[in-house]
């Protein structure tokens, strides 16, 4: 690796840090400068004025506020996200920890099967340009891209889950079941027919970005000479789709695919909370409705992490997998 493009790395490191020092301080005084009692879940209108305030005192509210973000800052860099206030006092380390996994299982289900749709929609949107199928198409796409995750959701579970009875239309697991480790979550016909209707729905939004990316990448990678050189070489036009223009599209659509996860993680909690899917999003929703700050900072902060992390990423295999950025760094480093 040429100094150049360390030098890129490195910088752009040390901003995904600036960015996130900027979202966890926004997120701490967004809660704390807020509507709302911090101890909405404790207090009971019986509370004595000494009571509420030996409560603030146990959790450190009754403190100056700059003390209480130093405390907090601290407390983050050494991973400790504090105590929830309504889930009597159990970490909420612990408590993402639960729900963490089954946000990820949704997000990467339902982008795998988003971006084979996507990728495989375009090369044919691209290699039928100018029909009515690519017209009828890209309608489809706008269309699902634009309706209401929420609205989807409810007509899935309508349709799928009331009318029908196909699927389940809430949870992980139906009544009585208790997965005892993520392998044994993993392997249970059960979880994945729970997992239907929300991949489906949260699929169907997904799918046309890399779709239409994938559509507009093949037809400029189509003009190119090496795609010419292909035909008059004899190949058939199928192959040249696939093995020659596809293959040079592709790059937007896998960095598209890492921010997708991202975005995903962060987007998913219209999903969770239609179908009732015990992940981060639904968790969030709960600590905001009974002003659990912790909990809400911790899932908040987690998905900032996660959304922060991807897009370093997806500017490093950006940076390894096109030349030309490369050629710029050591341009810029000579």
């Amino acid at each position: 690796m040429n100094r150049g493009i360390l030098t890129y790395i490195i910088g752009r490191l040390l901003q995904s840090l600036l960015v996130l020092w900027v979202i966890t301080t926004i997120l701490f005084l967004l809660f704390r400068l807020g509507p709302g009692n911090p101890l909405a879940s404790y207090i009971d209108t019986t509370f004595t004025a000494e009571q509420e305030a030996a409560l603030l005192a146990r959790f450190g509210l009754d403190r100056p506020l700059g003390e209480q973000y130093l405390i907090y800052l601290g407390n983050l860099i050494t991973g400790d996200l504090g105590d929830s206030f309504a889930y009597a006092n159990k970490p909420v380390v612990e408590i993402l920890a639960d729900d963490l996994p089954n946000t990820l299982y949704l997000t990467l289900t339902s982008l795998v099967v988003a971006y084979l749709i996507g990728v495989v929609g375009g090369v044919i949107l691209a290699a039928k340009r100018g029909s009515n199928f690519e017209k009828a198409g890209i309608v489809f796409t706008l269309i699902t891209r634009s309706a209401p995750q929420f609205w989807v959701g409810m007509i899935a579970l309508a349709i799928f889950a009331f009318q029908l009875r196909w699927f389940p239309s809430s949870g992980i697991a139906g009544a009585g079941v208790i997965y005892e480790s993520e392998w044994d979550k993993l392997s249970s016909p059960e979880f994945w027919r729970h997992m239907v209707l929300p991949t489906f729905t949260l699929a169907l939004y997904l799918f046309g970005l890399p779709l239409l990316l994938m559509r507009s990448n093949m037809l400029e990678v189509l003009d190119q000479d090496y795609v010419t050189m292909s035909r008059l070489a004899g190949y058939s036009e199928w192959r040249v789709m696939i093995q020659t223009a596809a293959r040079n599209a592709m790059l937007p659509v896998l960095t598209a695919l890492t921010l997708g996860i991202g975005y995903s993680i962060g987007g998913n909690v219209v999903i969770e909370n239609v179908f009732a899917w015990p992940g981060l999003g639904r968790t969030l929703v709960r600590a905001v409705s009974t002003s659990d700050y912790p909990l809400a900072q911790g899932a908040f902060f987690i998905i900032a992490v996660i959304i922060v992390l991807l897009n370093f990423l997806a500017d490093l295999l950006y940076t390894l997998l096109d030349p030309r950025i490369g050629a710029s760094s050591r341009a810029q480093s000579s």
